[in-house]
């Protein structure tokens, strides 16, 4: 049975001065994208406040919340209101010094369908997450919702295949990134362009590889560490947006601007997954007897 294309919108937006302003902003975008035609839309990575993990400060555990809490709460009368399904992205509290970099799919009558927690956690300057989140232990998530079935993985993942090849496996058509990811104002003049780029290029050869559509959401704005926390001396990151949509041959079907609000709307065609997939059965020709080496850290 041919099943119809479906709308997907991507928020991509700049941080407000506080939590509330952030909610309330993302909750009035979420909306439009939904009267826009949206059936799915994927909010960026903890777009709740500004990108803390610029400084190491124990202080910023307390804002982490509860999964479900209030935010999934929030964005599940929502996606009810709308009929749509939400990806929120949240930094979640699981015990007391557990913390986790979450995402939660909630389904269009307001439920949480699917939790995934980040599974590949940076540590780099002005990104030391390796201070706050523990990497995910619920593996990778694809869950159905009232359009098709979707996947999230988060940020950091955008670069590694696996995480895209076990997401499609589980029979995801799309794989939203939210995301927060920018220039080292130091490094834009030399290295801007080729970082950008091939950010870009990983993540359409993912769609490719998997026959599946991409969609990342990425923040926009320039945003400076906490001036009393430690490593606060750093220079801030500019986010550079640039939020798209891939589809399975790796086209890009909607791009966003480096530096504007915008919510992005692109289509996903299950119909245009099998079609190519027919021509590049990679699923099909894979040698799953002769991968037992990548459970390894380097086959030597």
């Amino acid at each position: 049975m041919n099943r119809k294309p479906y709308t997907i919108a991507l928020i991509q937006t700049g941080c407000r001065e506080s939590a509330a302003e952030n909610l309330a902003a993302h909750l009035d975008l979420a909306e439009r994208a939904a009267s826009l035609g949206a059936d799915v839309i994927c909010l960026q990575e903890l777009f709740l406040g500004p990108y803390f993990c610029q400084q190491e400060d124990a202080r910023l555990f307390d804002l982490a919340e509860r999964v479900p809490g209030p935010t999934t709460q929030a964005f599940g009368k929502l996606a009810k209101k709308t009929g749509t399904a939400i990806v929120v992205s949240l930094f979640e509290k699981r015990a007391p010094g557990l913390y986790h970099n979450t995402a939660a799919v909630l389904g269009r009558e307001g439920a949480v369908l699917g939790v995934y927690r980040k599974m590949h956690i940076p540590d780099d300057p002005a990104f030391y997450e390796k201070f706050y989140f523990t990497p995910g232990d619920l593996g990778f998530l694809a869950v159905d919702t009232h359009v098709g079935k979707i996947g999230v993985c988060v940020c950091w993942d955008q670069w590694y295949p696996e995480a895209a090849r076990l997401t499609a496996m589980k029979g995801a058509e799309v794989i939203f990134y939210p995301t927060a990811i920018g220039w080292h104002p130091a490094e834009k003049d030399l290295l801007g362009d080729e970082q950008r780029t091939a950010w870009t290029t990983v993540q359409r050869g993912h769609a490719v590889a998997n026959g599946v559509y991409i969609a990342a959401a990425n923040r926009i704005g320039f945003e400076r560490p906490l001036a009393d926390g430690t490593n606060a001396q750093g220079a801030g990151i500019e986010f550079w947006g640039s939020s798209f949509v891939a589809g399975p041959a790796g086209e890009i079907n909607a791009l966003a601007t480096a530096d504007e609000e915008t919510i992005l709307l692109a289509q996903v065609d299950p119909e245009r997954i099998e079609f190519v997939r027919r021509g590049w059965p990679f699923l099909r020709d894979r040698r799953i007897d002769a991968y037992g080496a990548i459970t390894k850290r380097y086959d030597d």
